[in-house]
């Protein structure tokens, strides 16, 4: 039998994994379906890019593109005065975390690379490369030298006891930032990360090729830093722990490799990558499980790609109807009760993904497409409801977000924390952190567990659109995008993106040998304690 023969019938063995789980589900397991097409995913992909912009920090192109949203924290800066202001807002409120920053960089990049096609057609992709080089830019002023990344701006406790405009915050907003005495492998790494991904998706355009170097250069200093000096940000920045705690950092060193490995090819990378520990699918992908996502990325025709398949075909059996993850009466996966939907998601999109590689390997599987699509299509509207800001049946009016609640200006907005009005902004394309396990969901600004809304609930979300859009057929007209009053027609002419810094990027050191291997701790168990998601307790009043 040859190599390549035996290499299918590995294959085969794990998606029949998959295929008799689902056989033996207990009774009344939601039934997998195929309805794509059901939805107007143009019109929600649109949106979602509206939500990007706004949570943009810092001075904002003029005239606004969000009318409700003007220029905020200009004065972000390091203690001796380097500039770290522009960047994304986490979620409602007015902190910049890089972990989960970078993180949502990485998987929209990653979306835009499987799914261009699907942005291209929806007239979004330059929208999305200004998105991607807008976060960038920030964080490339995070690191401000080889061995020292700026981690975090904002104190989370003195923002969250504020309820107003980004444009009004006057609260002191320190910086925080991990070097050689205060390691962040997972941060560093994940930025690495994001640069790795955002240049390959650039490079499909040579007259980004001085971008393309820049980022790579970036990537390669951030990781060789991460590797370095190996620890967890969250263990370093206190301020973080509450809101972000990392559970680990082997994986971000793991994925950012393996994201160097795809942009460069050498081999140095993929080594780092088969040395991580393949022996735990992961729990759910996330800006602290990069696990599952290692797997599908490296799941691919070539050395060791049957180890990663049968890692990523196990992740998905615990995911698809009779594994281990429970599902809601009315279908979502659901596995947390703080942002439910996030997860949901950011699985669909994986699905969608690792179908992809399948279908290169000649054994695409259905059942990851109608898996994803019927996750998707819950958040849009299966049930009755949307929970999508401005789009669809029903959707959240009182989304958990400072700015959207806020009326005009100079009127105040304190008031609106806890009042029952609407947001008097629409937060178009956000989507809420979701359900219970019983479906039951109240639009309640109170409740930040499911009506918060943050970047990385959408970085997924926004990558299973853009391949949905390509799964609808030509001859199936789509509807044009519902107009969104003052946001710009997808006609207009794409930005120039920025071109190379003629200041060069942080010089790489010599790459040492790690202190430290990067094989991690000891596996978590098959069901690790879920790391808290980002909204904390409730601020008093």
């Amino acid at each position: 039998m040859t190599n390549t023969c035996k290499s299918l019938l590995f294959i085969s063995c794990c998606i029949l994994v998959v295929l008799v789980s689902k056989c033996l589900g207990a009774p009344g397991q939601v039934t997998l379906k195929n309805r794509i097409g059901t939805y107007n995913y143009i019109d929600v992909l649109d949106k979602s890019m509206f939500f990007y912009w706004a949570q943009r920090s810092g001075m904002l192109p003029k005239p606004p593109t969000v009318s409700w949203r003007g220029d905020s924290a200009v004065n972000d800066s390091t203690e001796d005065g380097k500039d770290l202001s522009g960047g994304w807002y986490d979620a409602g409120d007015g902190v910049k975390f890089n972990f989960p920053m970078a993180w949502s960089v990485t998987t929209l990049a990653w979306g835009g690379i499987l799914n261009m096609a699907g942005y291209a057609k929806a007239g979004q992709l330059s929208r999305l490369l200004d998105h991607l080089n807008w976060a960038l830019t920030y964080l490339k002023k995070c690191y401000v030298s080889s061995e020292k990344y700026y981690a975090q701006v904002g104190d989370p406790d003195l923002d969250h006891a504020f309820w107003g405009r980004p444009e009004d915050m006057k609260m002191q907003r320190p910086s925080y930032y991990v070097d050689a005495s205060r390691p962040g492998s997972d941060v560093v790494a994940e930025t690495a990360a994001a640069f790795a991904a955002t240049a390959i998706l650039l490079r499909t355009n040579k007259d980004q090729s001085g971008l393309v170097a820049e980022y790579t250069t970036i990537a390669k200093s951030l990781y060789n830093f991460a590797k370095k000096y190996p620890g967890k940000y969250s263990d370093s920045i206190p301020k973080a722990k509450t809101f972000y705690e990392s559970q680990d950092y082997t994986d971000e060193l793991a994925w950012a490799a393996a994201w160097l490995y795809q942009l460069t090819s050498e081999e140095t990378y993929r080594i780092d990558v088969d040395a991580f520990p393949r022996t735990y699918e992961g729990w759910a992908y996330s800006w602290d499980d990069k696990r599952p996502a290692i797997w599908v990325l490296m799941a691919r025709a070539g050395k060791e790609n049957e180890v990663y398949v049968s890692m990523a075909t196990k992740y998905f059996a615990n995911w698809l109807p009779g594994g281990s993850v429970s599902y809601t009466p009315k279908g979502l996966a659901w596995r947390l009760k703080w942002g439910s939907n996030r997860y949901a998601a950011n699985t669909a999109f994986l699905a969608f993904a690792f179908n992809q590689q399948l279908v290169k390997l000649g054994m695409p599987n259905s059942d990851y497409i109608n898996f994803a699509a019927n996750q998707i299509h819950y958040m849009l509207g299966d049930t009755g409801r949307s929970f999508v800001v401005g789009y669809g049946t029903n959707p959240p009016l009182r989304a958990h977000h400072r700015a959207a609640s806020c009326p005009a200006p100079p009127a105040d907005c304190s008031f609106m924390e806890k009042s029952p009005e609407p947001n008097k902004n629409i937060l178009y394309g956000a989507l809420v952190g979701g359900p219970d396990q019983n479906d039951n969901y109240q639009d309640d600004r109170t409740d930040y567990i499911t009506n918060e809304v943050a970047c990385d609930y959408n970085a997924g979300f926004t990558g299973a659109l853009a391949a949905l859009v390509i799964m609808v057929k030509e001859t199936v007209p789509t509807p044009a995008p519902v107009p969104i009053p003052t946001f710009p027609p997808t006609t207009i002419p794409p930005k120039p993106l920025p071109t190379a810094a003629p200041t060069p990027s942080p010089t790489p050191s010599p790459t040492p040998a790690p202190t430290r291997s990067p094989t991690p701790a000891p596996t978590p168990a098959p069901t690790p304690a879920p790391t808290p998601a980002p909204t904390p307790a409730p601020t008093p009043a």
